[in-house]
């Protein structure tokens, strides 16, 4: 049985106005009309051959998980008393399963087209986390996108689906990740993770074992209310936060990979969102009481008032409440600088 671990944190300002503080993207209906959370979770579905998950959220997100978990009574929730990135949110999950237990890692804010290309790439994941490898999903690289990471490709692992990780490499300017495309050998960094639950906290140790101790204290003096689960706020406040990928994925030699191609997103702002979206002949993609003519590679949403767009090109319009926001597929970038997004 693989268990599924979702995370869900972060403050939505990429995505404003429709995602805010209160309730960012994870808990909004982007794409179809199933939250980008519920859709996550019913990939990972016990149908499918999955375990109840574990979810790892902060208290402010207590609500919308609770309320959007297909069986909350069957599922664990670890609420976070503050944000210490993901390294500290696994080894929560980590110490509430058993040693043996296979975690499949997923944030909860992406989109995957192919369900069951997902499917099987975590099965031959779990495979490899059972022999103690540390397995990332290598993302297959379509575009030379400069705000992911990337996977170097090593050798194929014998008798597997997977491949060693020759090494890791930060978000690439356009030129080195056009470079990364041609070359073939390279995936992108997707943040979605299989471990066996004892050998990444060993791991986890070996490189970090201040995280490790100051997770397993806030484990030992937490306490449980109903099927939630409280680390002790103390405790958990002296962790240095950082990221799985710099705490242990690009220091273990035990990294893995899997390729996977599931039409896969990470949403990361309103562009990216227009790709993932089924889009007319001319390249629009419209939500809510939207009428457009003459246009082309427009995305409209629009969640009440009527929005009419003449012959414009390249052009996202979102109207959420009283906030309006108008940019250029280049300028959605830079959303979650604005003074509306960040003072949301």
């Amino acid at each position: 049985m693989i268990t599924p671990v979702i995370l869900c944190g972060g403050s939505g300002t990429r995505l404003w106005p429709r995602s805010r503080k209160v309730k960012p993207k994870p808990f909004l209906p982007l794409v179809g009309d199933t939250t980008l959370f519920e859709a996550t979770v019913l990939r990972c579905s016990t149908d499918a051959g999955f375990s109840a998950p574990i979810v790892v959220t902060g208290a402010h997100h207590l609500d919308h998980v609770v309320d959007q978990l297909p069986d909350p009574a069957a599922s664990q929730i670890i609420v976070e008393p503050e944000g210490k990135n993901t390294a500290a949110a696994i080894a929560l999950a980590a110490l509430r399963l058993p040693e043996d237990a296979i975690m499949l890692v997923c944030p909860s804010d992406h989109h995957i087209g192919d369900c069951e290309a997902f499917q099987n790439a975590a099965r031959a994941a779990a495979a490899l986390a059972a022999d103690d490898w540390l397995v990332s999903f290598g993302i297959a690289a379509t575009a030379p996108e400069t705000g992911f990471g990337y996977l170097k490709q090593g050798e194929p692992i014998e008798d597997s689906d997977g491949r060693r990780v020759e090494r890791f490499v930060e978000k690439p300017d356009l030129d080195r990740a056009k470079a990364f495309l041609a070359d073939g050998g390279y995936a992108w960094n997707g943040g979605i993770f299989a471990f066996r639950a004892g050998h990444f906290l060993a791991e986890l140790e070996r490189h970090r074992p201040d995280i490790v101790d100051a997770v397993r204290a806030s484990v030992d003096k937490g306490h449980a209310q109903g099927n939630a689960f409280h680390p002790d706020p103390a405790e958990f406040a002296k962790i240095a936060g950082e990221s799985v990928d710099y705490a242990v994925m690009e220091k273990t030699d035990r990294a893995a990979m899997v390729p996977a191609t599931m039409a896969w997103s990470d949403i990361g702002n309103w562009q990216a969102l227009h790709e993932a979206l089924d889009k007319d002949e001319t390249g629009n993609a419209v939500k809510g009481r939207v009428e457009l003519k003459n246009c082309s590679n427009v995305l409209v949403h629009s969640d009440g008032p009527r929005v009419s767009v003449v012959g414009a090109s390249n052009l996202i319009v979102v109207v959420d409440g009283d906030e309006i926001l108008v940019c250029t597929p280049e300028g959605a970038q830079l959303v979650g600088k604005l003074e509306g997004a960040v003072n949301q």
